[in-house]
């Protein structure tokens, strides 16, 4: 069995007291990292899947590398449309993470794909991403396939929200499609919990470290859910067993008067 957390939109600053509407990012991602050093369940990495930084700064990458290394396990990562992808490659080379976006293991691979159009909101899988996709497929059909993205392909919900979606999604369904084995497609950019099956594909998507979008919103809206993270257990046969985790509730509470950022 693979045990998996995935950790997103951690929305660092360089100033760790910097807040996102009225959530300090450093400081909630920090809570977060301490209470999953509070579990005992043993784990094998992380994904990061995106929007690591708010203000594209050297230091909050430096923040993020610091805070992850504090839970002594690999971490896998991909842009969001928040980060500065050189950037953000620059600072976690330095710090040894790996860029390996391709992981084999004996039941299971793990892909993570960059959506990231810089200077836009929403997400687009280039050719050459498409390609490693049906490379994976084509070369492991009997393994379970986990698809590591920044972008949601599938609606979630949020009028105001999917709009800044995946652009070319049928794409990378049609993709999907062709896998035999289990798949499951794992995204962030949302803020909120999700967990939907479109045509055999299981679509999750974790809670930021931070601010919370409020489901089901057809106009900007926050969430008085507290921030969280998401555990994922996945076993030899293709089954997946996964819960979202949260901070105890107003341990972080939001500017609610906000309309957007």
């Amino acid at each position: 069995m693979i045990e998996l957390l995935q950790i997103t939109d951690t929305h660092l600053f360089a100033d760790k007291d910097t807040d996102l509407l009225g959530i300090a990012t450093w400081h909630s991602c920090r809570a977060v990292v301490d209470a999953v050093r509070s579990d005992p369940t043993p784990r094998d990495a992380i994904l990061a899947t995106g929007d690591l930084s708010q203000d594209h700064s050297p230091e909050s990458y430096a923040h993020f590398t610091r805070l992850m290394s504090e839970l002594s396990l690999p971490v896998y990562w991909l842009p969001g449309n928040h980060d500065d992808a050189p950037v953000m490659q620059q600072m976690l080379d330095l710090a040894g993470i790996s860029d390996v976006k391709h992981l084999l293991f004996d039941h299971w691979q793990l892909l993570l794909l960059d959506t990231q159009l810089s200077g836009k909101a929403h997400g687009e899988l280039s050719a050459g991403q498409l390609a490693l996709l049906e490379q994976a497929i084509i070369q492991y059909p009997r393994h379970h396939l986990l698809v590591a993205v920044h972008h949601q392909a599938v609606p979630v919900g949020c009028a105001w929200l999917d709009q800044h979606d995946l652009k070319n999604a049928d794409a990378f369904k049609a993709l999907l499609a062709r896998h035999q084995s289990s798949t499951i497609v794992l995204f962030g950019h949302v803020h909120q919990g999700f967990d939907e099956v479109h045509e055999g594909v299981r679509y999750l998507a974790s809670p930021s470290t931070c601010i919370q979008f409020k489901p089901l919103s057809d106009e900007f809206a926050l969430d008085t859910t507290a921030p969280g993270w998401r555990a994922l257990s996945l076993y030899p046969d293709g089954r997946l067993s996964t819960q979202v985790w949260r901070l105890p509730p107003a341990a972080f509470v939001p500017d609610f008067s906000a309309k957007g950022y």
